[in-house]
């Protein structure tokens, strides 16, 4: 798929929860579609078999939509899915399919994390093996 934009923030292997990683969105094509994707880089440092994120979408009519969304990280055996070699490993993780940018202006993307250990309800304040945030945005 050709991506039409893909860009990363260093988070510096500590996601602090009240960091929040922001994008701005360029000018697409209203009469297309696109795929969206939010794009992680971690490490062996990461302790979770999942990511709990929020992620908000504010379009130019100042209208904000708000997810919530939780993705696999790991394997049953706590290996690290995604993509590379190294130590280092790269997921692109699905955020919304077949979305069009019907008004003409400025869309940002905020992606903050949500993890929380099991049985506790306070977040993880700072998200070790977190790298790099990224949005990718893919032409249908």
């Amino acid at each position: 798929k050709k991506s039409v934009f893909d860009e990363y923030k260093s988070v510096d292997n500590l996601w602090h929860k009240d960091t929040i990683v922001s994008f701005k969105l360029p000018q697409l094509d209203k009469a297309k579609k696109y795929d969206l994707f939010v794009n992680i880089r971690n490490n062996n440092d990461y302790p979770y078999n999942n990511l709990f994120l929020i992620v908000s979408m504010e379009q130019p009519n100042k209208k904000v939509v708000v997810d919530t969304l939780e993705y696999q990280m790991a394997n049953p055996d706590g290996t690290l899915m995604g993509e590379g070699f190294s130590d280092v490993k790269l997921s692109k993780l699905l955020y919304k399919e077949n979305v069009s940018f019907d008004l003409k202006g400025d869309y940002t993307v905020k992606i903050q994390h949500a993890n929380r250990q099991t049985g506790k309800i306070v977040g993880v304040d700072k998200l070790k093996g977190v790298t790099d945030v990224g949005f990718r945005i893919e032409l249908k």
